[in-house]
């Protein structure tokens, strides 16, 4: 007789965890018509069995020991949301080789070692997706993989941090300095008591290097990713932006030209015109351009119990379709592509730079031959005093290759006239 349910097991009952349980428990009828099974959690594997927890209805299905979820023949699926690199790699590869299909939100790990275990699910002719490690509950990985299955990706550009967008809005919303905002940002849970992960860029990298993967199809590495965090974003920064007509956000940039592909997170310039502008707060979006398609926009919250475990369970519901449909193993393709990556003469962008000078007839003239000795012209300048007899230099330059610009900086960093280089970000959004 044909199955009536499918059973599941949870490694990891904490904020996620719990949401998880919560759908399913509240969406049992609606699940049942999507897949023709009932959803089954029969065993959830915690570090504390005795620990406190908001639903004391599922205490008799906690366990300590994970070989109760991987030894057991009943349970089809694993659900990893215990998060890190360790156990759950070690988990995750042996639910595979025993033939058992994985959900998982783990972004670290899929940054990390994504490749393997997609190679293994293959193997095993196992299902392995994880949209939750990306962007909550905005399905960008879905879509990638589905939606563009017929097109060619050439682009992906998005806010793929709700801490660091939450920080960046403060500051642009209120002219407020960036350790103040990120005191608030820790008071409210915003930002976690050590915000390294998040507030130097490494969080997104992890994001947008699991994005590459997918939507050029190569084995994209988290070394691969141009890193570099917000800490050093200033309030005057954000401001003379807004004069000329841009929002700071911490942008994730995945582009290929031709079959070269660059990947970065950086803080980036972003045309107020520009849809990403506008995305304030602990909100993600993720701007996906295609040779067919052209350009489209995924947005909504970016973590949260509910919103991440929704993308949790809608992989959960994919999982066991396809295993009524006999199509597992078949839907997350493992990268088959080979990789090349641009070098930095081929990182094409326009540029925001401020720098403050001697404040003496001639200097801005020097600096401007300079830049055209680079190969690099201007699109925008604004002069404006400083102190002490120096001026305050802003510009933002035409189309320009990331080598020329980091040579422009090394020689400025040697004149004399020039005091300091407050800043330098990429422009994106904009017409090339």
């Amino acid at each position: 007789m044909e199955k009536q349910s499918i059973k599941l097991g949870l490694m990891g009952f904490g904020t996620v965890g719990t949401g998880v349980v919560r759908i399913i428990q509240a969406h049992q009828d609606d699940l049942q018509k999507q897949t023709g099974l009932g959803i089954e959690i029969a065993k959830i594997l915690v570090q504390d069995a005795e620990k406190s927890r908001h639903i004391s209805s599922m205490n008799s299905l906690l366990t300590t020991d994970p070989a109760e979820l991987l030894d057991n023949p009943d349970i089809e699926v694993i659900v990893e949301v215990i998060g890190g690199i360790h156990p759950a790699k070690e988990y995750i590869l042996a639910a595979l080789e025993r033939g058992k299909h994985v959900v998982t939100a783990n972004k670290d790990l899929m940054a990390l070692h994504g490749a393997e275990i997609l190679n293994k699910a293959q193997e095993k002719g196992c299902d392995v997706f994880y949209e939750a490690s990306v962007a909550g509950g905005i399905p960008i990985l879905r879509a990638l993989v589905e939606g563009f299955s017929s097109d060619r990706i050439t682009k992906m550009m998005g806010i793929v941090n709700g801490t660091t967008n939450y920080i960046l809005s403060k500051m642009s919303q209120e002219g407020a300095d960036y350790s103040d905002v990120l005191k608030e940002a820790q008071a409210l849970g915003y930002a976690e008591a050590n915000p390294t992960s998040d507030v130097e860029g490494f969080d997104a990298a992890r994001k947008m290097a699991i994005l590459a993967t997918l939507g050029f199809r190569v084995p994209m590495k988290l070394e691969d990713v141009d890193v570099k965090g917000i800490s050093s974003v200033s309030k005057e920064d954000i401001a003379y932006g807004k004069q000329l007509g841009y929002e700071i956000k911490l942008l994730g940039l995945a582009r290929r030209d031709g079959e070269a592909i660059e990947v970065s997170v950086q803080p980036t310039m972003v045309p107020k015109s520009h849809p990403l502008a506008s995305v304030n707060g602990v909100f993600n979006a993720v701007y996906v351009h295609g040779e067919a398609v052209g350009e489209t926009m995924f947005y909504g919250p970016g973590a949260g119990e509910l919103p991440t475990a929704t993308a949790v369970v809608s992989d959960l519901v994919t999982v066991v379709k396809n295993r009524k449909l006999g199509v597992n193993g078949r839907g997350m393709v493992a990268p088959y592509k080979e990789k090349i990556l641009k070098d930095d003469s081929e990182k094409l962008s326009k540029y925001f730079l401020r720098i403050v000078v001697t404040d003496k007839r001639g200097v801005l003239a020097q600096i401007t031959q300079l830049l055209a000795d680079k190969n690099i012209s201007l699109e925008q300048v604004i002069q404006q005093p400083y102190n002490n007899g120096e001026a305050e230099i802003i510009m933002v330059t035409h189309l320009s290759a990331k080598s020329d610009m980091d040579g422009v900086i090394a020689y400025m960093e040697q004149m004399d006239i020039v005091s300091k280089i407050e800043s330098c970000y990429r422009v994106e959004g904009g017409d090339k």
